[in-house]
C-alpha cells in the first residue's frame, strides 16, 4: 500500500529537518521552500554578514528577525499546492519555545488556520496542518533528530551570517542551547560558541 502525500515546509533549519524526518515515517513528501527575502536566503538555497540583535533567550518582545505574518503566507501557498496534489497533510516545524517572539509559532495559530483550510478548500479536501514538534524544547528536537538520523550537518539556523554560524543571534543561541542540553555536539562550525545552559 502506497503512502499518502504530505507537503513538508522546509527552511533549511533543524526544526524543519526533524519535522521532515517525522513526516517521512508515514507519508510520501513533497518539499516546499519559499524565498521571501529572508536574511539567509542564499544559505538556505546553498548557493556577508547581516545585522541582527545578539541573543537574549529571556526576551519577551518580538525579535528583529520576525517577518510579519510569514507563516500564514507560506501556509496559504502550501494549501494551494497541497489541494492540487491531493495531499492529506502539511507539515511545518513550528516550535512554541520560539513563540515568545513569533506570534505565528503558537498552537492556537495553527488550530485557527486549520479552520480556515476547512472553510476555504473543496468539501472533499482532507488537508490539515501537522505541527509534530510544536510543544518540544530544542533539546527534545535534537534528541528526536538524532534518533531519526536527521542530517543536522546539512541544516542552517543562523540569522546573521551565511558562511559560518555566528553563535550569538537568537536562532544560533536556541540551537546551541538545544544541543548542549541534549548532550550532543552541534556539527556546525561557529564563530563564537557560548555556553547557553
Amino acid at each position: 500500500m502506497s503512502k499518502e502525500l504530505s507537503i513538508v515546509l522546509v527552511s533549511g533549519g533543524m526544526d524543519s529537518c526533524v519535522t521532515a524526518a517525522i513526516a517521512a515515517q508515514e507519508y510520501e513528501m513533497a518539499f516546499l521552500h519559499i524565498n521571501y527575502g529572508q536574511r539567509t536566503e542564499r544559505r538556505e538555497l546553498q548557493d556577508s554578514t547581516l545585522e541582527v540583535q545578539e541573543a537574549d533567550l529571556n526576551r519577551k518582545d518580538i525579535p528583529t528577525s520576525y517577518v510579519p505574518f510569514r507563516n500564514a503566507n507560506i501556509l496559504s501557498i502550501a494549501v494551494s499546492w497541497g489541494e492540487v496534489l491531493r495531499a492529506k497533510r502539511i507539515f511545518i516545524g513550528a516550535v512554541e519555545e520560539d513563540s515568545s517572539g513569533y506570534p505565528d509559532c503558537r498552537s492556537e495559530f495553527y488550530s485557527a488556520f486549520n479552520k480556515v483550510i476547512k472553510l476555504g478548500t473543496k468539501p472533499d479536501s482532507d488537508l490539515k496542518i501537522e505541527i509534530p514538534i510544536i510543544h518540544l524544547k530544542k533539546s527534545e528536537i535534537v534528541k528526536n533528530g538524532i534518533q531519526l538520523n536527521a542530517p543536522f550537518h546539512l541544516t542552517w539556523s543562523c540569522y546573521q551570517r551565511e558562511d559560518v554560524a555566528c553563535g550569538v543571534c537568537d536562532s544560533c543561541a536556541l540551537r546551541l542551547r538545544g544541543f548542549q542540553k541534549a548532550g550532543f555536539s552541534d556539527p556546525l562550525p561557529y564563530i563564537k560558541k557560548p555556553n547557553y545552559h
